[in-house]
């Protein structure tokens, strides 16, 4: 598990004034205050006027806000997403270190931030028999009945980088892989946001045909912190 800070502070969204700040009214004082928020992404289901979210003081004088967000309540009010886009690589590790993704439980971690090519990987795996493997992990929160969607917004950048992969599985020695990591435990499986982001899913399908591995798992969040509890399924 990835541990919050005990001390989370309850608060009510208000709006977004930009990509990586969210104003709340904090619950206990009514005061408005302005938090950084860790994920780019729409979050449009998620980020509405009323929602209840937990914040996280920090004391930096560099930073511009006081505050980070750390969850927010789903849809239906009976749960928690994680709003920190940063945590997946590091529930990516654990995942591969503790063997709870199957097809990756004869490889072993070896760094984060591998570059190959002309990108940089997020992780970086060995087998037994000598070859390697990059992971590329994406973060999910999108979800509608039941099932993951990814990406909640058009990402270029996403695109080229399945291609690339693409383009790794079929090098001598080397293997890639695609790794979802849900910020939410409702989630049954994850498929591509065709309808956000056809490019996206156009790439992942040839990723798939090219030999990358499309894997996938999801977390529980909660007050105490967020881990994760088990495979989902990808499907293009």
């Amino acid at each position: 598990m990835i541990p919050y800070s005990p001390d989370l502070i309850k608060a009510r969204f208000i709006n977004r004034p930009n990509r990586f700040i969210i104003k709340c009214e904090l619950t206990e004082t009514k005061e408005v205050v302005e938090a950084h928020l860790a994920d780019s992404g729409r979050l449009l289901e998620l980020l509405l006027p009323g929602k209840m979210v937990f914040l996280r003081a920090v004391d930096d004088p560099k930073r511009k806000t006081k505050y980070s967000a750390v969850i927010v309540e789903r849809e239906n009010g009976m749960g928690w997403v994680s709003l920190n886009a940063m945590l997946p690589n590091q529930l990516a590790v654990i995942a591969v270190k503790e063997g709870m993704i199957s097809k990756l439980k004869d490889w072993t971690y070896v760094r984060s931030e591998y570059k190959k090519g002309s990108s940089r990987w997020d992780l970086l795996l060995s087998h037994p028999d000598g070859r390697q493997m990059v992971v590329e992990v994406k973060g999910a929160t999108l979800i509608k009945d039941g099932d993951g969607y990814f990406p909640d917004a058009v990402t270029k950048r996403g695109a080229k980088h399945v291609r690339e992969l693409g383009e790794i599985a079929k090098e001598p020695h080397w293997e890639a892989a695609l790794l979802f990591v849900a910020q939410r435990d409702d989630i049954k499986s994850i498929k591509p946001a065709d309808h956000i982001d056809p490019d996206f899913g156009k790439a992942m399908r040839e990723a798939e045909k090219a030999g990358v591995k499309l894997l996938g798992c999801r977390c529980h969040v909660g007050l105490e912190g967020i881990k994760v509890i088990g495979e989902i399924d990808v499907s293009v």
